[in-house]
């Protein structure tokens, strides 16, 4: 079995940007996607904008050219797929990571596909694909997502409650008012988050104070019913008659991966996972984190823009050890 140079785990805008700057460091390299490409991004809303304008979020120095001042979910598909072809980047997709082991200084990977070897190991894998549970009876039921990326078209005439007070919350209350849902949002904190986008923040602050969209602050649901959900609110226990729950409470990275790798996560509520920040390596040497998986709990903290600068750190390191 050949032993390549690279394998990166994660096949997202930041694990394509690590195989561009492998393949013009001239290292051998395989990206292993459990989905299609760029797989988080192809699960986000349906009409999703970006906070960041287009040329943040370009990668291997190719202009990112859209229509808008800032780009939408299928610009963002088109082009980093069209990198992905242009650059004929040495990617598996719909083959998911299952093991990871050192054996003898080369990492040894087992997938759901086969098996490689690798000297060096680079986990870009996002957040976006394990959903933060509210942990009450019901969730479970068919009628509650975690995702909101059905085309609010679906949800006309529905009683659709929207648990969360995030981006993804705000968006998915938005859309479904104005494609004629009956949206109520149940927040635990008593206002819309501050980090909405801007542009989006003052519409939903005025959606509710007009009523069009009725809002629950300090609330929790209690119990999720085949035809209605449960809430504690201050004023006690409500009972309103419901269709759909999309509970929209935020994402966190495979932590059980990382551990089961060897990758130490701090022990307090952020769970960072360790790695040198001029280096981007883990306390196992050889492996590297790469994007938003930096952040362990704080996936507000690293985006697209701000993280495409570890695949060049993190090849020149590999590259003054080889």
């Amino acid at each position: 079995m050949k032993i390549m140079d690279v394998i990166i785990i994660g096949g997202g805008p930041i694990g394509i940007a690590c195989g561009i700057e492998a393949q013009k460091e001239g290292l051998s390299y395989l990206i292993l996607e459990k989905g299609c490409i760029v797989n988080s991004l192809y699960n986000y809303p349906q009409g999703m904008t970006f906070f960041s304008t287009s040329e943040k979020l370009e990668i291997g120095g190719i202009p990112f050219i859209s229509n808008n001042v800032k780009p939408v979910k299928a610009e963002a598909l088109e082009y980093y797929r069209r990198i992905s072809d242009y650059k004929e980047l040495n990617v598996n997709l719909f083959e998911e990571v299952i093991e990871v082991k050192n054996v003898e200084n080369t990492f040894r990977v087992a997938t759901s596909k086969a098996s490689y070897k690798a000297k060096k190991i680079i986990i870009a894998t996002g957040f976006y694909d394990i959903p933060n549970l509210i942990n009450v009876p019901g969730e479970q039921l068919p009628k509650v997502s975690h995702y909101y990326n059905k085309d609010p078209h679906f949800y006309a005439h529905q009683k659709v409650i929207v648990i969360g007070a995030s981006n993804s919350a705000v968006d998915a209350a938005l859309e479904i008012y104005r494609k004629g849902g009956d949206v109520t949002m149940v927040i635990r904190e008593g206002e819309i988050g501050k980090r909405v986008k801007y542009w989006v923040r003052p519409d939903i602050i005025n959606r509710i104070k007009e009523g069009s969209i009725k809002a629950y602050y300090h609330a929790e649901v209690k119990e999720i019913k085949e035809n209605e959900v449960l809430m504690n609110t201050k004023e006690g226990v409500i009972t309103i008659k419901n269709d759909y729950v999309l509970a929209l409470t935020g994402y966190m990275p495979n932590f059980d991966f990382l551990q089961k790798i060897g990758i130490q996560i701090s022990d307090d509520e952020k769970k960072r996972p360790h790695y040198n920040s001029n280096t981007m390596e883990t306390n196992v040497k050889g492996i590297y984190l790469a994007g938003v998986v930096c952040g362990g709990m704080e996936t507000h903290k690293w985006f697209i823009e701000n993280s495409r600068i570890h695949a060049p750190i993190i090849m020149n390191h590999i590259k003054s050890k080889m």
